[in-house]
């Protein structure tokens, strides 16, 4: 017999029985009827259905299948997944950020859990020299000769996570950690709220949609801007050209987060969809893009102006570096963002299969702007996937010269990597705009922990410097760190990354040198 007939017979049957037992007995046994005569209409109608064909075959029992894919990525969470499994991040890499956070014993026991014989696996050279450094609060000067007010940048600051993708809570937990730890805050692209205001300093990310420098048009509107990017917490500012996540496609906030708050932030109509444009209608050639980050930098009263890029074709990046060559406007930063970015909301296609990954992207900017004699004009910060003071002398290694972290900085909140971002339905309040929800993140025992996830995380990277010999961030070399890269082989990030006919060298001065000779 069919599933679906042996359902109906089944209710049917019990729906008779429970009917007889009221017409024999006594009329209570009619208050039985309230699941299985509901359970058998149910049945009823599915049976007939045509939209879901599980449905119409298994009645009732499929729903069990969609039960089980619902809680799907939580039972893998839970119980199945290992401890260097799971994606974007893995629970150690989780762990690390809530125990430093937390000011926990952040210490493992026993041994290493990874495979050292991996291919992927990846470390650094130590010296039997180890040395010590006094100041754990590294940081490095943005701005170049043209910047008027320069800026001292902690190397470890909050990536570009706008208030309408996350909570007004979170925007103010994490406001007020850079505060107390003195790292920067980047807005993202949906401009500076209230919740920004709240002691720590800023840097303003300008996007496609020019959220909050806007006018009715959507356009560019100078006088905003100089309102706002005149403001003594806006340190630096921000232009994103593109985004690891989603490159090539603007910005998404979902209806459901645009509320009448955010809509009136970012001078736009709440309750809609908002789409940032592909491409900025202010520039549309990398020479008109660097007259706009002249303008921008005259209108802040000399700030420091900066792009934001995920790398996709190298010739365009390389047109933007003569762009700076022939008019002799010079960026005091560039931010570059790995494909592997993480974002509230974005095609598939996109995330998975657009822009380059942050390692060859980096590489690829360092040697682009060392051999077009711009590195000295201007500083490198990275974001995708850095949590940890590994994660940060990595990127240095290859070019960098301060990094972001956003989903770090998530978990520091308490993130719990439920992948629902997208969805205003974030069960720990960091990425919604439902009151019941984001009532449940504590600003003040979350700021804290915004401010010593940053200060422990430093005193990480001290010590693997320390330990490295590293004196200073410009100690930190490529030739230093190793990746395996087949059953057999292991190579230099200098030798993967920059080859120099395979010749190692001992310093990022050094190797600037180097290819300036070459």
């Amino acid at each position: 017999m069919e599933v679906r007939k042996l359902i109906l017979s089944i209710m049917i049957v019990i729906n008779l029985i429970i009917l007889s037992f009221g017409f024999i007995f006594t009329s209570s046994w009619f208050w039985l009827l309230i699941i299985p005569f509901p359970l058998l209409l149910i049945a009823l109608y599915h049976s007939f259905q045509t939209k879901h064909a599980i449905l119409r075959n298994y009645p009732l029992v499929g729903y069990f299948r969609y039960v089980f894919e619902s809680i799907r990525p939580e039972l893998r969470q839970y119980f199945w997944e290992s401890d260097m499994d799971g994606r974007p991040f893995n629970r150690r890499q989780r762990s690390i950020v809530y125990q430093r956070a937390k000011n926990q014993r952040e210490t493992v026991a026993f041994g290493m859990q990874t495979d050292p014989q991996a291919v992927g696996n990846e470390w650094a050279a130590h010296s039997v020299f180890p040395c010590h450094i006094e100041n754990h609060d590294l940081r490095t000067t943005v701005g170049n000769s043209a910047c008027k007010k320069p800026y001292s940048l902690s190397v470890f600051n909050i990536s570009a996570m706008s208030y309408g993708a996350l909570s007004k809570t979170a925007i103010t937990a994490l406001n007020k950690g850079a505060a107390l730890q003195n790292f920067a805050h980047n807005t993202g692209e949906g401009g500076i709220s209230d919740y920004h205001n709240n002691g720590g300093d800023l840097i303003w990310q300008v996007g496609t949609g020019y959220f909050g420098c806007r006018n009715k048009e959507g356009k560019f509107d100078a006088e905003l801007f100089r309102e706002k990017s005149t403001r003594e917490n806006v340190k630096m500012i921000e232009l994103k050209l593109s985004q690891g996540a989603k490159p090539g496609h603007g910005g998404i906030l979902p209806a459901a987060k645009n509320t009448p708050e955010v809509a009136a932030i970012r001078h736009v109509i709440p309750g809609t969809d908002v789409m940032s444009p592909p491409a900025h209608s202010a520039f549309a050639s990398p020479t008109e893009m660097m007259h706009f980050i002249q303008h921008m930098r005259e209108l802040s009263d000399g700030k420091p102006i900066g792009f934001k890029i995920c790398i996709g074709d190298k010739n365009e990046f390389m047109d933007i570096c003569h762009a700076m060559q022939n008019t002799q406007i010079f960026p005091d930063f560039i931010s570059v963002d790995g494909s592997e970015g993480g974002t509230g909301a974005a095609p598939l296609e996109f995330t998975d299969n657009l822009g380059m990954p942050l390692y060859d992207a980096l590489a690829f900017v360092t040697k682009t702007l060392i051999s077009f004699g711009l590195k000295k004009h201007i500083k490198v910060i990275v974001s995708s996937r850095i949590v940890t003071g590994f994660d940060i002398l990595k990127v240095i290694a290859l070019g960098a010269d301060a990094c972001y972290s956003a989903r770090g900085m998530m978990f520091a909140l308490g993130c719990i990597q439920a992948l629902k971002c997208n969805e205003d339905v974030c069960p720990v309040g960091v990425a919604t705009q439902q009151p019941h929800l984001y009532k449940g993140l504590d600003v003040n025992d979350k700021y804290v922990r915004v401010a010593q996830f940053h200060r422990n995380t430093l005193r990480a990277t001290v010590e693997i410097m320390e330990a490295c010999g590293f004196k200073t961030l410009s100690d930190v070399s490529a030739d230093k760190f190793y990746r395996k890269v087949d059953a057999i082989r292991t190579l230099s990030f200098q030798e993967i990354y920059f080859g120099n006919e395979g010749k190692l060298v001992n310093s990022r001065t050094d190797f600037e040198s180097k290819l300036f000779e070459d």
